[in-house]
């Protein structure tokens, strides 16, 4: 498949978690003008709701579903209801995930559960599920293709201070989608998967606490370096310049290229290398904030006063 051949996908199905906005929802809304058939999944209810109105009425078939992907057995009920429908799946979109921030040590045993069980298990759970269907699907058909994205983050690549949850989380996607890469290739050419990992984004993510489940909530209040490194990351979020349309774009271009890594800003790859330039030569991880040192300081500023 070539970016030129997108509607081959006419008539397939794509399973998209988080559908009910952000990348998902413009997973959605692609996969919708491409002709394709669509399960949708959120957990957002009014939310998902609305994007199932959405793409009916731009003449897509669609399941919609509340799903809290970070619930094996809930996503084994997507599945199933995907199978029983639509009979196979072509595309996923491991796409849920909710945001974090603060001082590491500062995360709750709450905060750990909540976001490991969205941004990591939520991944966990999708492959672990639906990689068995699709690589089924493509021994009974021989034309068959099928293809996974998981979305990481830049935050999977690299290690800015204020983020430790969601890091870590990302990170986990980034080895669990290479080691997926590596896994399929042992066993078909009919299968591919990608990681997203695009950076600041305005998504709604920065509002993800009004899907917290109410028995991970916190009883303490925020620490002050929850509310400043959330305050930060909220802003360069809203202010990023791509937006979540330009995303779907790239990712579909993606699978259409078959390319594993899927970028929004090649430039902040610059910190990847500085990274593993360190790690190689034995050096000290370097400052994320090193060309924008103004950040740090107010950082610092506000942590230590």
């Amino acid at each position: 498949m070539t970016t030129s051949n997108l509607d081959q996908l006419r008539d397939k199905v794509a399973v998209i978690t988080g559908a009910g906005s952000g990348f998902g929802l413009e997973f959605a809304r692609k996969g919708a003008r491409l002709g394709m058939k669509l399960v949708l999944a959120d957990i957002q209810a009014d939310a998902l709701e609305a994007a199932r109105l959405e793409m009916e009425a731009a003449g897509a078939e669609v399941i919609a579903q509340t799903v809290d992907v970070s619930k094996g057995e809930q996503i084994e009920a997507l599945a199933e209801a995907a199978m029983q429908r639509f009979g196979a799946v072509n595309l996923l979109f491991n796409n849920a995930g909710v945001g974090a921030s603060g001082l590491i040590w500062e995360s709750s045993v709450a905060d750990w559960q909540w976001n490991l069980g969205v941004n990591l298990w939520g991944v966990i759970h999708g492959v672990r599920v639906f990689t068995p269907l699709m690589l089924a699907a493509a021994e009974a058909d021989p034309n068959y293709r099928g293809h996974i994205v998981n979305v990481a983050s830049m935050a999977g690549l690299v290690n800015a201070p204020g983020m430790g949850v969601y890091n870590v989380a990302k990170h986990g996607v980034v080895s669990l989608s290479e080691t997926l890469y590596h896994d399929l290739s042992l066993v078909t050419e009919q299968l591919h998967c990608s990681v997203l990992c695009p950076y600041f984004v305005p998504t709604g993510i920065a509002q993800s606490e009004r899907n917290r489940p109410s028995d991970l909530a916190n009883a303490a209040p925020m620490t002050r370096s929850q509310r400043v490194t959330g305050a930060m990351v909220s802003k360069a979020v809203e202010s990023g310049k791509l937006t979540a349309a330009d995303i779907a774009e790239l990712t579909f271009n993606g699978i259409a290229e078959r390319r594993f890594y899927l970028v929004s800003h090649p430039k902040a790859l610059s910190q990847v290398k500085d990274g593993a330039d360190a790690l190689v030569g034995l050096h000290n991880p370097p400052d994320p904030y090193a060309e924008r040192p103004e950040l740090r300081a107010q950082l610092v500023a506000s942590l230590r006063s």
